[in-house]
């Protein structure tokens, strides 16, 4: 196998044999093909795609590099959940404990946040000792004991996605979809789990704005997780304005408390329960329709905090932050952005929003910069609402008073207001898809 001929039949458009492409990526694995071999090389797939068959080969080399869990023991189900970003996104804080209430087991593995959209670890890690770091030992006694844990990728899962991102990331190639859903599928399968949700945002603050292109890769994704032998479905949700009112990383975790204790805002318990249901129904434990009517009894009555709570503690957090949210990071200074006049609301970006809350401190301009856990923003109006002049719209959460300054100039730029109502936006949960 030589690297440069690999390089340029996919350049040329040309189908690789699955050994061939397996050759090539262990290859870069043990150092016979050079990082700048596999950038050309990621480039190409950047124009020219893979193949189905290309796709599954270059997926089964990713999880084939690292181990593999299985929890397909005979205990409980196994269900992951995996969203594709979005700003104030704290779903996977709801739904991992309201699913293990439920009796399905979640031993999710979460990323970190990067550019405007948020990461579930970091908002885990603005727990004061919360830890994130669990070896795969540490990893499944917190699964037994409660239910579901949340943890970073290891050393041990797919190493070879961590080197290959690595190089996306410096070579503008990040957008490609066979590598997004190479990426993505390759953790889930080697996670061992019984049955996998994707939730594929569409629109302002989204990856993908494009509502059809995000429906591709969801399409993408279900049939991959098919053809290595982990059912999935997907669904669409739609990312023009935060989900939620918080969006920094301790602010929303409070905002999850608030959903599990039964309080919180509608559309984190939309998606959060659509999304739950889903993985119940995909693990065979019932029927969507049921499991949803069962996960909404859970979360009205509060029943899932306890896990939240249990999961906190065995992971080396303060589990009294459930009880008192003051005792999570706190700003020094909070001042509000007011309606300069009166009427409806027709926009408030969500990329707008979110790049705002980098700006502040809340999330990274690159890998490796330091995240301030109390940063951010409550937003306090949604589309379609009519509000008053003089009426906060954003809560602004500041270090200092000049850098919620310079938030508030970014956050004026996000929200329009009109005298006429706008449009009804797109269903919330707006499409599903399922393998063919």
């Amino acid at each position: 196998m030589l690297p440069t001929e690999v390089i340029e039949r996919k350049r040329d458009g040309r189908e690789l044999a699955p050994g061939e492409l397996a050759a090539f990526l262990d290859g870069f694995l043990s150092g016979r093909v050079a990082d700048y071999q596999i950038s050309a090389f990621l480039m190409a797939v950047y124009y020219r795609g893979l193949s189905s068959e290309e796709l599954e080969a270059f997926t089964r080399t990713i999880i084939e590099s690292g181990s593999r869990l299985d929890f397909r023991d005979g205990g409980a189900p196994a269900v992951d959940k995996h969203s594709t970003g979005g700003v104030g996104d704290k779903v996977s804080l709801v739904l991992a404990p309201l699913l293990a209430e439920y009796g399905v087991r979640v031993p999710m593995m979460s990323g970190r946040g990067l550019g405007h959209t948020g990461g579930t670890l970091d908002k885990l890690e603005s727990i004061p000792g919360f830890r994130t770091d669990l070896s795969l030992e540490e990893f499944r006694a917190v699964l037994g004991d409660v239910g579901c844990a949340m943890i970073g990728q290891t050393p041990e899962i797919a190493p070879l996605d961590g080197r290959l991102y690595a190089l996306r990331d410096v070579t503008a190639t990040v957008p490609a979809m066979p590598l997004i859903a190479a990426s993505i599928v390759s953790k889930k399968v080697a996670e061992g789990i019984s049955a996998l949700v994707l939730d594929v945002k569409f629109g302002r603050g989204a990856f993908l704005t494009d509502r059809y292109e995000a429906v591709r890769l969801a399409e993408i994704m279900v049939a991959l997780s098919e053809h290595l032998g982990l059912p999935a479905t997907a669904l669409l949700t739609a990312m023009d304005e935060p989900l939620g009112s918080a969006v920094g990383n301790a602010l929303e975790v409070a905002e999850a408390i608030s959903c599990l204790r039964g309080e919180g805002p509608e559309d984190l318990r939309e998606v959060t329960l659509a999304l739950s249901a889903e993985a119940v129904a995909g693990a065979g434990a019932a029927p969507v329709s049921e499991a949803a009517s069962r996960l909404a009894n859970l979360l009205d009555s509060g029943a899932a905090l306890d896990r939240f709570r249990m999961l906190i503690e065995r992971q080396g957090g303060d589990p009294a932050v459930v009880d008192d949210s003051a005792l999570l990071p706190e700003a020094p200074f909070v001042t509000e952005f007011r309606a300069d006049g009166s009427g409806f609301v027709t926009r408030i970006d969500a990329r707008t929003v979110g790049l705002a809350a980098v700006e502040l401190g809340a999330g990274r301009r690159r890998t490796g910069d330091t995240i301030d856990p109390a940063v951010g923003f409550d937003v306090l109006a949604r589309v379609g609402e009519h509000v008053s002049k003089h009426q906060p719209l954003i809560r602004i959460h500041a270090r200092s008073e000049e850098q919620a300054g310079r938030a508030l100039a970014r956050v004026e730029t996000a929200v329009a207001l009109s005298d006429s109502p706008p449009r009804a936006p797109a269903p919330l949960v707006w499409k599903r898809v399922a393998a063919r």
